[in-house]
């Protein structure tokens, strides 16, 4: 099985319903195992409330889109694991590397780093700076 590591634009994508859901739709329906990270969780509820922030979704959405997050991570449909210990490292030398070239962001490296602490062999985004990355690194970029 390929080990794939997406960034959180395709898990909000999942759940709210924005101009990359299709692909993003179409890219899990083989089930793949996805990883979970806290980082994940963190920046997809930030997600989620800068949607109720924008009035774009009601309070009452949010907590519908977050019990239903809660509940596909409780079944396991996402391969929740721990940030990996040397992902904060690695986010730095990824940054001293590629962030002057790429315009890269903390989180970008971040997840990118864990990706590789991860040792995923695809990492999936919807993100051009990431997909720069991962693919300067050796990752394939989807």
């Amino acid at each position: 099985m390929v080990s794939i590591y997406a960034d959180t634009s395709l898990f909000v994508s999942l759940y709210i319903r924005d101009g990359h859901t299709a692909d993003a739709e179409r890219r899990v329906a083989s089930r793949p195992a996805l990883w979970m990270t806290p980082l994940h969780i963190a920046e997809w509820t930030h997600a989620v409330e800068q949607h109720v922030f924008r009035k774009a979704i009601t309070r009452a959405e949010a907590d519908r889109l977050a019990d239903r997050f809660a509940e596909h991570c409780g079944r396991g449909l996402w391969k929740q694991v721990a940030l990996p210990e040397l992902a904060l490292d690695a986010c730095a030398r990824l940054a001293r590397k590629h962030a002057g070239q790429l315009g890269l962001r903390t989180l970008d490296t971040l997840h990118l780093a864990a990706a590789l602490e991860l040792n995923a062999a695809e990492f999936w985004t919807f993100d051009d700076r990431q997909r720069k990355l991962a693919q300067a690194v050796g990752l394939k970029a989807l």
